[in-house]
């Protein structure tokens, strides 16, 4: 059974406390070790973080030369380095540990003065399914951000967005000829294209991260049926959790270079094609 998560109304919204400690969190590694990188700058001895970031940006330098001129596309050097080092690190923050705490009683299922609404329905739905006795819900404070939809359809939105300003602005003519090409009628056929993109993008990191994190809980699990469980749980994790880095590793990569295919879609290839 998964864990519910920490959600609170607040302003009329329902708000996921574990993702926003998560993002800060994400966010926060993601600075430190651009600062640390970056500190104590040397050309004759650079620092084993300094070489790690010049690797990174020769990365994605490499990402955008696959996909546009690079001259078109270094000014979207830093939006690929931000992207590809949040995306890695949030994928990563699921696997190693979890932070999950049990309530017992839907009075005492509160933060910050406010209910968490999950764990008060679950255990009013308990009680009354077996009234009398003892019902415990466990809220899960600690996992991948991007295991979340909210978070990575809103990166793929944040790029959806990105990528129709530039084709508006950088590539106007182009850009809205292209949506009745190769014939007008295929202007609804265009127009779904682009949402799927939308929805593929994001669910694609989406799924696979969230996919991961379920198969880790339910390996945990194994624990509960004794000595062989215990053993089959360390093996499974052992295994998965190495498969879940390359995992977690290739759709950062893969979000990230869809990103910049998309970026010269909208002011690169139009540009040639007309």
């Amino acid at each position: 059974m998964l864990h519910e998560s920490p959600i609170i109304q607040l302003g009329g919204f329902n708000i996921d406390l574990s993702i926003i400690i998560m993002l800060v969190v994400t966010c926060a590694i993601v600075f430190g070790l651009a600062f640390a990188a970056t500190r104590n700058l040397s050309v004759d001895n650079p620092g084993k973080l300094q070489n790690f970031m010049e690797w990174v940006v020769e990365f994605v330098q490499g990402l955008i030369s696959s996909t546009m001129d690079l001259k078109k596309g270094k000014p979207f050097l830093s939006l690929g380095m931000t992207l590809i080092m949040f995306i890695f690190v949030g994928n990563m923050l699921g696997l190693p540990f979890g932070i999950v705490t049990d309530f017992d009683n839907a009075q005492s299922a509160q933060v910050f003065g406010h209910e968490i609404i999950p764990v008060k329905e679950a255990l009013e739905q308990a009680q009354a399914s077996h009234p009398g006795e003892p019902a415990h819900v466990g809220v899960n404070w600690w996992k991948s951000p991007t295991a979340d939809a909210g978070v990575s359809i809103g990166l793929a939105l944040m790029i959806f967005v990105l990528v129709h300003f530039l084709g508006i602005f950088r590539n106007t003519k182009a850009y809205f000829k292209h949506y009745i090409q190769p014939f007008p009628f295929f202007l609804p056929i265009n127009l779904i294209e682009q949402f799927s993109k939308l929805l593929t993008h994001g669910m694609r990191l989406f799924g696979n991260i969230f996919a991961g994190e379920v198969l880790i809980s339910v390996l945990l699990k194994l624990t509960a049926i004794g000595v062989g469980g215990w053993i089959a749980s360390v093996l499974g994790l052992i295994v998965w959790q190495g498969f879940s880095i390359f995992v977690g590793s290739i759709q950062a990569f893969v979000f990230t270079i869809l990103t910049f295919v998309y970026i010269s879609q909208a002011i690169d290839t139009h540009e040639e094609e007309h």
